[in-house]
C-alpha cells in the first residue's frame, strides 16, 4: 500500500499533455475567428491562405503568452493552483520561459518576413503586451485592460496584413473585444473558483462577438465561420481546460 502510494505521489503527466495544458489550445478557435474578424473589419480581401497563415503566427505567439503565463505566475500556482504543470513538475520553469521566448520570436519573425511591415510593427505591439501582461498582472491594476488589449492588437495585426489603410471599423471591432476580454477578465475574478462553466462559456463567446463584427462589416456567411469557433471551442474545452 505504502509502494503504490508513493507511486500516485510522484506520477507525472506526459509531456505531451503537460504542453497541452499549458498552451491553453482549446482556446485556439477564438484566435482564429479574431483574424477572421480583423480581416473583414479592415475591409480587406479574405484571402484564405494569407488568413490561415496570419492564424498560424498568431497562434504561435497567443501560445507564446500561455507558456510565458504559468512561467512568471510560478509562485502563485504552487499556492493556489499546484495541479499545473509547473508546480507539478511536469515541466519545469526555464523550459516555459524557454519556450514561450521561443515561440515568441518565432512569430514575430514569420510575420516580419511574410507580411507588411505595418502587420510586423502591430505584432511587435502583440509581443509587448503579452510580455507585460504576463510580468506585472498580478500586481498592475490595469491588467484586464492590457489582457483586453492583446487581442484587440490581434485584430490590428490581421487588418494590417490584409489591407493598406486602418480602417475605422477596424478600430471600432478592435475596442469592442478589447472591451469584451476586460469584462471577462472581471467577471472570472469575482466567481473565483465558484465560476464553473461560466467562464469557458465566455472564453468560447469571443467567436460570436467575432460573428457579430463580421456581420456589421458585411461579411455575411463567413460570420458562421467565426461562430463555429464557439462550438469547437467548448469542444476542445472537454480534453483540454481553457482557463
Amino acid at each position: 500500500m505504502g509502494a503504490d502510494h508513493a507511486r500516485v505521489v510522484t506520477a507525472r503527466r506526459p509531456k505531451w499533455r503537460a504542453y497541452l495544458l499549458l498552451s491553453r489550445i482549446s482556446n485556439l478557435p477564438t484566435v482564429w475567428s479574431n483574424v477572421l474578424a480583423g480581416t473583414v473589419a479592415a475591409h480587406g480581401t479574405v484571402a484564405w491562405r494569407e488568413v490561415a497563415a496570419v492564424s498560424v503566427a498568431v497562434s504561435v505567439l497567443y501560445t507564446a503568452g500561455m507558456f510565458l503565463n504559468d512561467a512568471f505566475d510560478y509562485a502563485s500556482d504552487a499556492a493556489r493552483r499546484p495541479d499545473r504543470p509547473l508546480p507539478a513538475g511536469d515541466v519545469s520553469r526555464a523550459e516555459a520561459f524557454g519556450i514561450g521566448f521561443a515561440l515568441l520570436a518565432a512569430g514575430d519573425l514569420w510575420l516580419a518576413l511574410t507580411e507588411s511591415s505595418a502587420t510586423g510593427l502591430w505584432a511587435l505591439a502583440l509581443t509587448a503586451a503579452i510580455l507585460y501582461y504576463n510580468w506585472r498582472h498580478k500586481r498592475d491594476p490595469l491588467g484586464p485592460l492590457v489582457m483586453g488589449a492583446c487581442r484587440g492588437l490581434v485584430y490590428c495585426v490581421a487588418g494590417a496584413a490584409a489591407a493598406a489603410t486602418f480602417a475605422p471599423p477596424l478600430a471600432t471591432a478592435a475596442i469592442l473585444v478589447t472591451v469584451y476580454v476586460v469584462a471577462l477578465t472581471f467577471v472570472a475574478k469575482k466567481a473565483g473558483p465558484r465560476a464553473g462553466w461560466l467562464i469557458p462559456l465566455l472564453i468560447a463567446g469571443i467567436s460570436l462577438l467575432d460573428a457579430g463584427v463580421i456581420l456589421a462589416n458585411g461579411g455575411g456567411g463567413l460570420s458562421i465561420v467565426a461562430a463555429a469557433g464557439f462550438v469547437l471551442t467548448l469542444l476542445l474545452q472537454r480534453v483540454v481546460p481553457g482557463t
